[in-house]
């Protein structure tokens, strides 16, 4: 637009000086006339444009309804259709094709999508995911070959149904081995291998990979023999790693990995179960089905009625109809004697994977009931017990364990580092006395801070007691109290304060507190010794001056008058 002002603005004082020349009789006089007109009419165009132009910038909308297009028609037909050009039979053709619509933003992304050259096995979720493909596919195979098998669930009319499902998890299978494998990082001499050769050679010396070859025999060629029998199709149980595996998985991704530990010992007995159903079904159908009371009659459904007699049999109810033939006698006695050992393990499994989850609780537990008897054989008094008790329940309902540290003791130090910045450096940060300090030494005195936990009440630190300790306050709030009956609150300190610091950095035998601070409500602090910043100190010596720095600063506070009226600040 200022280019458009500029060209006009020239052009009419061009115009101007034309006008104001004197008028020749001469040819020139005419010819300057006709030059003076076609100025005016380009000053005219140019006017209206910049009209045009301020419109649309004042209204866009109206502007581009109202500004004609030279062909509308023909160039959106245009747009929308999309010339081709094929040779067909020696002769040149051109097609007109209507352009497609634009593609989704989510079928865009799958189709940008490119397979990794190596996974983690231990935290990529695909793989965990693939994983549960491949269990189901073999879970197919376990559970519905003895089906077909057994049962007459497979007839001439549905085989192309069994067929498809048996290849689709042939082809599972087939890919798990071509592509997903191959690809699995592995440790070598502690370095983690990620190179395509080096993978692909690590899978094929391991033992999965033979019993991964091994699944897939075709055995199918002898079905041209016998017809579709499921039972040559019992090499694709081979592939049993893959389940091991999806279980290891499962129990690290899961935060409740007991619940799936209940649910995978569930299945064992829900297996156990059908396999013997399936057995029941073939000597039933040996013996001729309804030839004894102690056979399937052959009404119902097959199925449900035989794994009703695989319960009562393997869990021994009783109840059942007396065997009379030496088969049916034979196959009875080996009911029962399967059916006590498998139940008494499934029992035993099931207590075992109980007890793992209940583990904290028991400890919660035997720690409460040992400290209840032993204040009960000294006649602790009664408001002291409760208070006791109390005191277990809020921390183990707060943080699920009683003691972090007996958790974190066992990592390694940089893990428990890891641990604490995630869990406190957000509170520690905001301590003024720690800001300007060593990143580092700061991250190292997170590993030594210690969680404790007072109840509603609990004196923190009182007035004269030697101070060793500097406490920040990670949940709940603490009060500075005094007066004749330590009612008094003089000061109302909350979450990611930081009390007890001058305590902490004094010398020689340490400063008396000077105030008395108590909980008010449940508080959640963190503890810091002094002998433990100082092992750290040692380490960081530009800190350490920081700090004393501080220590003095916070000493001439301590005498100055206005500070005199606040009792924490001497603490």
């Amino acid at each position: 637009n200022t280019s458009i002002n500029l060209c006009v603005h020239s052009i009419e004082q061009n115009v101007c000086v034309f006008s104001c020349r004197g008028r020749p009789s001469s040819v020139a006089s005419v010819g300057s006339v006709v030059v003076q007109e076609r100025l005016n009419e380009l000053v005219r165009l140019f006017k209206g444009r910049t009209e045009m132009k301020k419109d649309r910038l004042v209204d866009p909308d109206d502007s581009e309804e109202e500004s004609p297009t030279a062909s509308p028609d023909g160039e959106e037909e245009k747009d929308e259709l999309i010339e081709l050009e094929i040779e067909l039979l020696g002769q040149p053709l051109k097609l007109t094709l209507p352009k497609p619509p634009p593609m989704p933003d989510w079928l865009r992304s799958i189709l940008a999508y490119r397979f990794p050259s190596s996974i983690d096995p231990f935290t990529d979720l695909i793989y965990v995911f693939w994983l549960f493909l491949v269990v189901a596919a073999w879970n197919w195979n376990v559970w519905l070959i003895p089906v077909r098998w057994a049962f007459p669930y497979q007839t001439e009319e549905n085989l192309h149904l069994w067929l498809l499902a048996d290849y689709s998890c042939d082809f599972i299978y087939i890919l798990d081995i071509l592509v997903f494998q191959p690809r699995l990082q592995f440790v070598r001499a502690g370095d983690i291998v990620c190179d395509k050769k080096d993978m692909r050679e690590h899978y094929m010396t391991t033992e999965r990979f033979k019993m991964d070859v091994i699944s897939l025999f075709p055995m199918e060629i002898f079905y041209y023999f016998t017809g579709v029998n499921s039972l040559l199709r019992f090499p694709r149980l081979f592939k049993y790693m893959v389940f091991s595996e999806f279980n290891d998985r499962m129990e690290a991704v899961m935060k409740k990995a007991y619940i799936y530990r209940v649910i995978r010992t569930s299945s064992y007995l829900l297996y156990s179960l059908h396999i013997n159903a399936c057995l029941f079904y073939w000597g039933s159908d040996y013996e001729g089905l309804g030839s004894t009371k102690w056979v399937y009659n052959g009404k119902g459904n097959a199925y449900i009625r035989c794994y009703y007699f695989a319960v009562k049999t393997l869990i021994t109810i009783g109840g059942l109809p007396d065997p009379t033939t030496v088969f049916e006698i034979f196959f009875q006695l080996i009911n029962y004697f399967v059916g006590v050992f498998a139940f008494s393990i499934m029992i035993g499994q099931m207590r075992d994977v109980v007890g793992a989850a209940t583990a904290g609780e028991n400890y919660y537990r035997a720690c409460m009931d040992s400290t209840s008897k032993y204040m009960t054989s000294y006649n602790i008094p009664r408001d002291v017990q409760n208070r006791i008790k109390t005191w277990y329940d809020y921390t183990w309902m707060s943080q699920g364990m009683l003691d972090e540290q007996e958790l974190l003791i066992q990592l390694p130090i940089k893990m428990r580092q890891d641990i604490a910045v995630d869990v406190n450096y957000s509170i520690v940060s905001k301590v003024a006395l720690f800001q300007g300090c060593d990143r580092q030494m700061v991250f190292d005195m997170l590993t030594r801070l210690k969680s404790v936990v007072f109840l509603p009440g609990d004196f923190v630190c009182k007035k004269g007691e030697i101070g060793r300790e500097m406490y920040i306050i990670k949940q709940g709030e603490v009060q500075v109290v005094g007066g004749p009956d330590l009612a008094t609150v003089f000061v109302t300190i909350r979450a990611g304060s930081v009390f007890g610091e001058i305590s902490l950095l004094a010398g020689g035998g340490g400063n008396r507190r000077t105030a008395n601070v108590k909980a008010h409500g449940f508080a959640n602090l963190m503890i810091l010794d002094k002998k433990d910043l100082a092992e750290i100190l040692v380490h960081y010596p530009e800190s350490q001056k920081l700090l004393r720095k501080k220590q003095l600063w916070l000493k001439w506070l301590k005498h100055f008058s206005l500070l005199k009226s606040c009792p924490l600040c001497p603490t």
